[in-house]
């Protein structure tokens, strides 16, 4: 967000707040999901953490630019789940009816990485750890945002890995990886992680 540093800042700061106040919002409901989302048996009323990480890979897709050779503006933004699913209907219910940047969301369940190209965000199950050295190199090549709550993932060439932290679901980011696959990743993205890794996978 624009620092305010005397009254010449003031104009651009209103212009700012009018040309992106849906960015903004984007941002201050991610950081309340990240800040409220806990899991306890005796609380019903909390989210599970099923969907709270489907309610992460939605609004990813938010604060990641993608490189303009990578789809058509008529392409849907296709969020794929790769192995065993652990989301069942969440991910579906959380993105019926969105779209990012005017693309209608679709998600997809693959079994390889075969149809992988029209894929915007992969999911990497943890089913899929053996297999992982094989599934973030054409990631990378392909350009996709690569995501999963497998343990050491950011370390292991992947870019963001959910963590749980005192009952909560929070994310690192390996920015390393994001750079070698093109992609840009918001700063506002990147002050809500837990920590930003800068360990590239040459």
């Amino acid at each position: 967000m624009a620092k305010v540093t005397g009254a010449s800042d003031s104009g651009a700061w209103s212009r700012s707040a009018q040309i992106r106040p849906a960015l903004y919002y984007s941002v201050f409901a991610f950081i309340f999901v990240l800040l409220t989302a806990s899991f306890s048996p005796a609380q019903e009323s909390r989210p599970t953490e099923s969907q709270v990480e489907a309610a992460y890979l939605y609004n990813f897709g938010k604060f990641v630019t993608f490189p303009s050779s990578r789809a058509a503006n008529s392409d849907p933004f296709s969020i794929c789940i790769l192995g065993k699913d652990p989301f069942g209907e969440a991910l579906d219910a959380t993105v019926r009816g969105e779209s990012i940047n005017g693309k209608k969301i679709t998600v997809q369940r693959l079994v390889n990485m075969q149809h992988a190209e029209t894929c915007s965000i992969l999911f990497v199950s943890s089913s899929e750890e053996s297999h992982l050295p094989a599934i973030v190199a054409p990631a990378k090549t392909l350009s996709l945002l690569t995501v999963s709550d497998m343990k050491g993932f950011a370390e292991r060439g992947g870019i963001i890995q959910l963590v749980r932290q005192q009952d909560r679901i929070r994310f690192e980011v390996n920015l390393a990886v994001a750079q070698e696959s093109h992609l840009t990743l918001s700063s506002e993205l990147l002050k809500v992680a837990v920590r930003v890794v800068q360990k590239g996978t040459q």
